[in-house]
């Protein structure tokens, strides 16, 4: 397991040494955009919620594919961008309203049409892409962006605006609750989760036929299965 927080990987030593039971495990303190992993050394490689924070994402993940050995599979969940899309509607809402312009509160995310492009440009065979949806409910916007801050989920920018003013901050609570708040009193807020799934290239693997080599047309295929559709 790798993570460029010290204290994380400790922690997790910690854990590690008050089980007896489970696989045995390295732990490494590093940095996905500058992996400390020799190539062709991994058979999976897994990412769960932290690519999404690297600055070069497309390098990050070719160094992956760099790592696994031939036939190896990389397996990646990312936050997308419909993530907090009701918090970044009411913020950009009351900072017009009360600043007169727009600053980012919040990360940029990959969409979902970004994924598979990812991928490819990374050099990985058989992508593949999924989707979940989660909704959760606060008592408030000002919850909700207390505990963004305890799982280090805020804005890491460089060229954000340091200061959230005290009145936008509240006009951002007040727009939340008044176009998105539900009958119970709560809010939502929507978290979207991309998956990405990928190979490092083998001789085994599936490959597309050559174009043009199609022995089948769409228009029997259509006729075997009675579709009436032009």
């Amino acid at each position: 397991m790798m993570d460029m927080s010290v204290d994380m990987v400790n922690k997790w030593r910690e854990l590690e040494s008050a089980t007896d039971d489970g696989p045995e495990m390295n732990f490494i303190v590093g940095d996905e955009e500058y992996l400390p992993i020799k190539e062709n050394s991994q058979d999976l490689i897994m990412s769960c919620l932290g690519l999404h924070w690297t600055n070069d994402l497309p390098g990050a993940m070719i160094q992956c594919r760099l790592a696994l050995k031939p036939d190896g599979l990389f397996l990646a969940a990312i936050l997308g961008g419909e993530t907090l899309k009701e918090l970044r509607i009411a913020c950009t809402i009351a900072q017009m309203e009360r600043e007169g312009g727009i600053s980012p509160r919040m990360s940029p995310l990959a969409q979902v049409r970004d994924a598979g492009n990812l991928l490819s440009r990374a050099g990985f065979a058989l992508p593949g892409v999924d989707v979940d949806r989660y909704t959760v409910k606060y008592n408030s916007a000002l919850e909700l962006v207390e505990h963004l801050r305890a799982m280090a989920e805020t804005n890491a920018l460089f060229q954000r605006s340091p200061i959230l003013k005290r009145d936008t901050a509240l006009a951002t609570a007040a727009i939340y609750q008044s176009m998105f708040g539900l009958e119970d009193g709560t809010i939502p807020a929507t978290f979207q989760v991309i998956y990405m799934t990928g190979w490092k290239e083998h001789s085994s693997q599936q490959k597309p036929k050559r174009r043009g080599s199609a022995t089948v047309s769409f228009g029997d295929i259509r006729k075997q299965f009675g579709s009436n559709q032009d």
